[in-house]
């Protein structure tokens, strides 16, 4: 992962065209049949097809060291579950919990995620150290407990101070409230507040289930969607995930205060929260959706190619429609509609965007014939297919060779062990 001012990728297929990519410093500096010249490192791309890197924008990274701890249980069940467990996880279970993150996310040709976890400093060293773009969030959770409001807002504010210490348009720093049923709205509301007076994207989860919605209902006369605009809480620049139960008000409402909603398909199936999922309503209504894992606690991995193809499979099957879900809306939901939501100016191969690119393998039995690259790529291949990655002009990973991955593998074992001996259920 060292440094270099010029990548040459020579023989690359681009749009199904073959192609010479120059990048130069973290841009695409130019595409053209053929590029000649001196480069600092040179690609030969043949056999591979250049895509823009997938951008993850609902994660919980650290969660990796959670995967297929708890099966098999409905959300609220699950939640109380993990909570306890989060209490026990130190920094250094969070930094290499991270990196396997990163690591899993790189192996699968992702280039960019968007987090919400503890700890965020060692979230930070931990993706800088990969290489990947991240954008780290201070989580709010309050319980309903009103007496914590100020002990709350001078954490996000402490939080905020530090984070201006590491941040750039590479490692971005953001608030989140975790969701309507967990923080009382006047933390919410300072929460919004507080990220639209400093510019910083704010997250929260929204209408993840029926009890959710139901609940709201119930308590404040209005859906999750609604409750949460009441108090101010989408006039920010608002990332939403999840919005599974939500009805033609939320989407107007949604699409009028300009959030992103964050589809996380694979984790709302797993723990049964819902899986009518208003694509095409949210679309119709210049709603920008992009796609996420969620945590490998709910969704056990962070593969962006398995997460579009559910995401299609699903949208097609519960409409009775097979055109609802187009490959073209599909990739750009797992890219340039996530880079969009951070403000990072990737996601399409066009010369001055930032190179967050990956190489397809399609020297594969997943890829002949080779048809329809997108479709293949959704439907027939996985992670796997994924050769090289390269992030913000820096190689990442090339012929699948990650620098350090068994270091990573090894310690982030040992802290499941140690997290193992602490855990009592």
């Amino acid at each position: 992962m060292k440094d270099m001012a010029t990548l040459l990728i020579k023989n690359i297929i681009l749009n199904g065209q073959k192609r010479d990519l120059l990048i130069d410093d973290n841009k695409i500096a130019k595409i053209d049949n053929a590029i000649s010249g001196d480069a600092d490192k040179v690609i030969d791309g043949k056999g591979k097809t250049v895509i823009p890197g997938f951008i993850n924008t609902h994660s919980h990274s650290a969660m990796t060291l959670t995967r297929g701890k708890y099966e098999d249980m409905s959300l609220q069940k699950w939640l109380d579950k993990i909570w306890n467990l989060e209490a026990k996880l130190d920094e250094e279970m969070i930094y290499w919990g991270t990196k396997l993150a990163a690591l899993e996310m790189i192996k699968s040709g992702t280039t960019a995620f968007v987090d919400q976890y503890w700890m965020i400093e060692q979230g930070v060293k931990a993706t800088k150290e990969m290489g990947i773009r991240s954008l780290h969030s201070e989580v709010v959770l309050d319980g309903l407990d009103e007496s914590t409001f100020e002990k709350n807002c001078a954490k996000v504010i402490e939080a905020h101070q530090k984070s201006k210490d590491w941040e750039n348009d590479f490692t971005q720093f953001s608030i989140t409230c975790h969701a309507a049923y967990t923080v009382t709205p006047k933390l919410f509301k300072w929460c919004a507040d507080y990220a639209r007076k400093n510019d910083l994207i704010f997250q929260f989860h929204l209408a993840e289930s029926r009890k959710e919605t139901q609940d709201s209902f119930n308590q404040y006369g209005l859906s999750p969607t609604q409750y949460i605009d009441s108090i101010g809480g989408m006039d920010c620049k608002a990332i939403a995930a999840h919005a599974v139960w939500v009805d033609d008000k939320d989407i107007d409402t949604l699409a009028k205060r300009g959030v992103t909603v964050v589809h996380n398909i694979n984790s709302n199936l797993k723990i049964s929260s819902g899986y009518k999922f208003k694509y095409n309503e949210f679309r119709n209504r210049g709603v920008n959706v992009a796609l996420g894992t969620d945590g490998c606690g709910t969704s056990n991995n962070l593969d962006m190619i398995e997460t579009m193809k559910t995401t299609a499979m699903l949208q097609k099957a519960w409409r009775e429609n097979p055109t609802s879900m187009p490959l073209n809306e599909l990739l750009d939901m797992a890219s340039i509609n996530g880079y969009n939501a951070i403000g990072v100016d990737a996601g399409k191969i066009e010369v001055g965007k930032i190179a967050d690119i990956i190489l397809i393998d399609t020297f594969s039995p997943v890829f002949v014939p080779n048809y329809n690259f997108e479709a293949n790529l959704v439907y027939a291949a996985n992670g796997s297919c994924v050769d090289t990655v390269i992030c913000n002009g820096r190689v990442l990973m090339e012929n699948r060779v990650v620098e350090g991955e068994r270091e990573i593998l090894e310690n982030a074992q040992y802290q499941v062990d140690r997290l193992s001996k602490l855990i009592n259920d």
